[in-house]
């Protein structure tokens, strides 16, 4: 059985393909076809130069449906395209995507069909760029995607072999079977419901304990990490509810937040909503340590240095963890800068988790305020873990997290 067959997505997926000018731009046929296969309906779009490469009436004999070059051309059905054409799809796919078209991408520049169309999605994106290796390997096309990996898009790396204009290296268009392999791993967790009956309540952000009216112990945590485990808890089907401290960003939509100042707050609103969740995930960077007595009036610089005296905080996921209702998961986060496997390891057993994700702070491409993270979960169960993952997405680590979740549901069931 191939890739692509195991991954069947719901059928009648509704997907864009975006074509750009370049010798690839052939291959496109076999992404289309491939698609089709799996139970798709597609649309195409092209560049006007993906014109000279491949005709347009190519993918409308093929696709049953007019091709978009210019939604301002006469023969264009639909006078504004790029906004229906772009906002009833569950994914848009540009393979090949050429360095100029993943330049306008990365820097919101729609000066045709395709990078409006793009600017418009809601839906997933997947790129498969294509283009020679010096290009590929340029500075400015490297700073390029990262910057639409930051956004969310999903990328298919290009293979590394002969070029047309006859150099050797990276830069060639992945093959057709694994772009729509890529693209049919997304719409399968675009279409996941798994989480319909589950109650997540999630903390975020970090708390602030006052010294007086003015200054306070806090900590860098942005909330990314939490809110996009509560938008992936969200979308396949949980019912989710967000403990929120200070954040960086807002909350996604459709879900319900209770904001919060300081650990005690933070408790205080866990404890209130424990009894009706089913998943409890503590993702928010809660102080340890408070002032043992907040000054009422703000502190003056009459001194060249003050004493603070600190107590503990409520250690909430111990809380949660000893007071869990039946069959509540208890899922710790460990941010460590040392020995991070073994403290996430004590911590996961100390507390009596189900699970603990481990992140290494010290990285700069994971941890506080970071659009990726590269983390490792720990798990109490058998034979699951300790899984390590790469470096992603904040949503897709999200992801992650939920499938390991639901493994350790199925075996407590």
């Amino acid at each position: 059985m191939s890739t692509v067959d195991q991954q069947l997505p719901t059928p009648n997926n509704r997907v864009a393909l975006g074509v750009c000018g370049g010798i690839a731009a052939y291959k496109a046929v076999e992404v289309l076809r491939g698609l089709q296969k799996a139970g798709c309906s597609v649309r195409v779009a092209m560049t006007k130069r993906a014109c000279e490469f491949i005709q347009p009436l190519t993918f409308r004999a093929l696709s049953g449906s007019h091709v978009i070059v210019d939604d301002y051309a006469p023969d264009n059905p639909d006078p504004i395209a790029h906004i229906t054409f772009s906002q009833t799809i569950d994914l848009l796919i540009v393979a090949p995507a050429t360095a100029n078209v993943i330049a306008k991408f990365a820097n919101g520049i729609a000066d045709d069909f395709l990078t409006s169309t793009y600017l418009a999605c809601t839906a997933p994106i997947l790129v498969a760029p294509a283009m020679n290796t010096t290009m590929w390997e340029h500075p400015s096309t490297q700073r390029n995607l990262d910057q639409l990996r930051k956004d969310g898009v999903h990328l298919v790396q290009p293979d590394a072999g002969e070029m047309a204009c006859g150099t050797i290296g990276p830069g060639r268009l992945s093959e057709p079977d694994l772009i729509v392999a890529a693209a049919l791993d997304i719409l399968r967790k675009v279409n996941r419901r798994d989480l319909t009956g589950e109650r997540f309540l999630i903390t975020v952000g970090a708390t602030r304990e006052e010294i007086d009216p003015v200054r306070f112990i806090s900590n860098r945590s942005s909330g990314k990490m939490g809110f996009a485990i509560a938008e992936a808890a969200r979308s396949r089907g949980a019912d989710v509810v967000a403990v929120v401290g200070s954040t960086t960003v807002e909350a996604p939509e459709g879900m319900k937040t209770v904001k919060v100042i300081s650990a005690e707050q933070m408790a205080s609103a866990v404890s209130g909503e424990l009894q009706r969740a089913t998943v409890f995930i503590g993702a928010a960077a809660v102080a340890d340590y408070r002032p043992l007595k907040r000054a009422e009036q703000k502190i003056k610089k009459d001194s060249s240095a003050i004493t603070i005296e600190l107590e503990r905080t409520t250690d909430i996921l111990s809380e949660v963890s000893a007071n869990r209702p039946s069959g509540m998961l208890v899922i710790g986060f460990a941010a460590e800068s040392e020995n991070v496997i073994q403290n996430a390891k004590t911590k996961l057993q100390a507390k009596k988790l189900d699970a603990i994700v481990a992140n290494d702070i010290s990285r700069s491409d994971a941890g506080f305020d970071s659009e990726t993270n590269a983390i490792t979960i720990l798990t109490a169960a058998n034979g699951l873990g300790p899984i390590e993952l790469p470096v992603m997405t904040k949503l897709d680590a999200a992801n992650q997290i939920i499938d390991v979740i639901l493994r350790i549901r199925s075996q407590n069931t």
